[in-house]
């Protein structure tokens, strides 16, 4: 009776990974469709745009008004590209550091509460960020700096610097406390001090998981939208200095998308945006799965 009993629990363990198995396989296949679908629809509306309006124009001008039918997206793309690279700029530093002390220097303790505090960021909704830049941060960008507005490049940037740290910190810390101890007991018994060994023996091994914390910090930074917007000043000009409104490809679409009439040029070229965005957040993956087999290897 035990043998039986025995065999029919095997035999059951054995349907349920069939099945799971089978569902796991229907998952990845319907979200492959979703994911494809999307990028067509996308791409079928945004391209719609080239009939007309040319590529060198959406491209290469900064003159949007689409009540005159001029829909160059460029002060968007540039707008786009310098909050990101600012941001990165900005929090990359400050994120390194906080994973180095929380893998290296932190008492276990003291690690113990500052992970999930760190992780803590995550949760906060990014529409809470932009009330915080808009009510406290530009105010004080516009006193400080004695400019018109607060507006700008410097208040997204650093409201984006802030939103991305979490990424940076976990992924940073988890990638130094990966390399081998043996490692470090080498450098350290060769005389390396302590900072000479995270500097010169850690953060070299760690590199590729610390590059793909930046990309990671980078994909989120391009994407986002409501913080942004609230704080750039939404302004489709190219942006002359840090001070200077202007306004992302996100930013942009969240401001017009209820007010452009489905299938027209203005509609389409907005479809274009997300197209961009899309292909750029493809292209941070790809480079970002490019660094994980390089890891591996």
């Amino acid at each position: 009776m035990a043998a039986t009993a025995s065999n029919r629990d095997h035999q059951l363990k054995l349907m349920y990974d069939k099945y799971v198995r089978y569902l796991f396989i229907a998952s990845a296949f319907l979200m492959t469709i979703i994911i494809i679908s999307i990028i067509v629809f996308v791409g079928q509306q945004g391209l719609m745009t080239f009939k007309e309006v040319s590529p060198m124009e959406f491209f290469f001008s900064a003159k949007w008004d689409p009540t005159e039918n001029q829909y160059g997206a460029l002060s968007f793309i540039a707008g786009s590209v310098y909050v990101t690279v600012l941001s990165v700029l900005l929090g990359a530093p400050l994120g390194l550091a906080g994973a180095i002390f929380m893998a290296k220097i932190a008492p276990d303790w003291l690690r113990e509460i500052m992970r999930p505090a760190t992780d803590l960021y995550v949760a906060i909704p990014s529409v809470v960020y932009g009330y915080v830049g808009l009510t406290v941060l530009v105010p004080f960008i516009r006193e400080f700096f004695q400019v018109n507005t607060g507006f700008g490049l410097f208040a997204a940037a650093l409201i984006l610097s802030i939103m991305i740290l979490p990424t940076i910190i976990s992924i940073s810390e988890d990638a130094i406390r990966a390399v081998p101890k043996t490692l470090e007991e080498a450098s350290l018994a060769l005389g390396a001090t302590r900072w000479q060994t995270i500097t010169k023996v850690l953060l070299p091994s760690a590199l590729p998981g610390i590059l793909t914390a930046v990309i990671l910090a980078m994909a989120r930074a391009i994407g986002e939208t409501m913080a942004v917007q609230m704080v750039i000043g939404n302004t489709p000009q190219l942006a002359k200095s840090l001070f200077t409104p202007t306004s992302t490809l996100p930013s942009e679409i969240v401001v017009e998308m209820g007010n452009t009439p489905f299938g027209s040029a203005w509609g389409n070229s907005l479809f274009l945006m997300a197209l961009v965005l899309l292909i750029l957040s493809i292209v941070m993956i790809l480079i970002i799965r490019q660094i994980a087999a390089r890891r591996v290897v």
